[in-house]
């Protein structure tokens, strides 16, 4: 999750934070190539989240995060990335595994889910389009 600063667009904040978090800075970006949106009524909580690629980078990779999130920074073989989303979550895995390997029709484009349940027994939900 980024936070956009008054003033600042969308891509503004994401090069901003990459830069901040990876030391890589972004030369231009590409989307939204897909949105992603979690309901969790019972928890008293919704995420909705653009997804963007970014196109081009200068800089090394250098992580450092000053806000505790980050949790792995890598580069990654392509024939050695999907065992790195094995434990996400599925709004995680699902959207970028299908983005990464599109269907015949292409990559979709809306990923929608509901949680039902409790922290300890969440029932995960696949919505269709809406």
């Amino acid at each position: 999750m980024i936070e956009v600063h008054e003033g600042e667009s969308v891509q503004d904040g994401l090069t901003r934070e990459v830069a901040e978090e990876t030391g890589l800075q972004v030369t231009g970006w590409d989307g939204p190539v897909y949105e992603v949106q979690v309901v969790a009524e019972g928890l008293g909580w919704s995420l909705r989240a653009e997804v963007y690629r970014a196109a081009g980078y200068t800089g090394e990779l250098a992580p450092a995060d000053p806000d505790g999130i980050v949790v792995d920074a890598r580069w990654v073989a392509p024939e050695g990335w999907t065992s790195h989303f094995d434990s996400a979550h599925p709004w995680v895995r699902e959207p970028v595994v299908a983005y990464l390997r599109p269907g015949p029709a292409g990559p979709e484009r809306l990923f929608r889910y509901r949680l039902d349940g409790t922290l300890g027994n969440l029932d995960i939900v696949r919505l269709g389009p809406p």
